[in-house]
């Protein structure tokens, strides 16, 4: 019976940044080792491959893309050569794939193929903002963008901040980086004065900021976070 090959999930930078510091000397040893991968963005995965591997022949990618616009039917075709013995990674465009990324349906596939899955160590914004916050990291939730809706949105907040207060559980959310500045002013306007924000941005790049302070501070001290990768982190504390 032929040998299933691995899965690996592979980590990316988190933006512009030098590969090798942030990122552990396996990552560059399971990259050279293979040639076919799944990953968000071809152009962005040749160019993540070339800083970590720059020897290894572009020529010799094999490479699947699997992001919005791939179709559910073409899926098992990605997991083809783990099934015929072949290793195989996966790439996201930033941070750690899998992780609010469309890569959790590879692995899925993988796991119910009985494929060993490999993740390997690397940055992801996610836990980075929240172990800098100094919120609850006992209880905490990632709910990705919210919705664009202005009474929608601001419904969305209170229910996050009721949850926040309710359970003591650190809640954080995204938004499209054109519109981080605007969010800022939105949560100022909507939650509580007492209420904590943590924003970090550009996490890893020479830019990084992040600060935790309470709305009521906020509103006297603000950031410009226009097209800026962010994380929003809030917590309304129970006592």
């Amino acid at each position: 019976m032929m040998t299933k090959g691995k899965l690996y999930l592979i980590p990316c930078t988190l933006g512009d940044s030098n590969p090798f510091h942030v990122l552990p000397a396996q990552v560059k040893t399971i990259i050279d080792s293979l040639d076919t991968f799944v990953v968000e963005n071809s152009k962005a995965a040749r160019k993540f491959i070339k800083s970590i591997a720059p020897e290894k022949q572009q020529s010799s990618l094999n490479l699947f893309e699997l992001n919005k616009f791939t179709e559910p039917t073409d899926l098992p075709n990605f997991i083809k050569p783990c099934l015929e013995g072949q290793n195989l990674g996966l790439i996201s465009d930033a941070g750690c794939p899998g992780i609010a990324d469309p890569g959790a349906d590879i692995v899925s596939l993988a796991h119910k193929n009985n494929i060993q899955v490999v993740p390997l160590v690397g940055p992801s914004s996610i836990l980075l903002a929240m172990m800098a916050s100094g919120m609850n990291g006992q209880s905490f939730a990632f709910n990705g963008y919210l919705p664009i809706d202005k009474s929608e949105k601001k419904s969305e907040l209170k229910r996050l901040e009721r949850l926040s207060f309710e359970h003591n559980q650190t809640q954080s959310f995204i938004e499209t980086p054109y519109r981080n500045n605007k969010l800022l002013e939105d949560l100022c306007s909507i939650l509580s004065d007492s209420t904590e924000i943590c924003v970090a941005c550009d996490i890893t790049l020479p830019t990084e900021f992040i600060k935790t302070q309470t709305v009521s501070q906020w509103k006297k001290n603000s950031v410009d976070l226009h097209k800026r990768p962010t994380l929003f982190i809030i917590h309304k504390s129970q006592y």
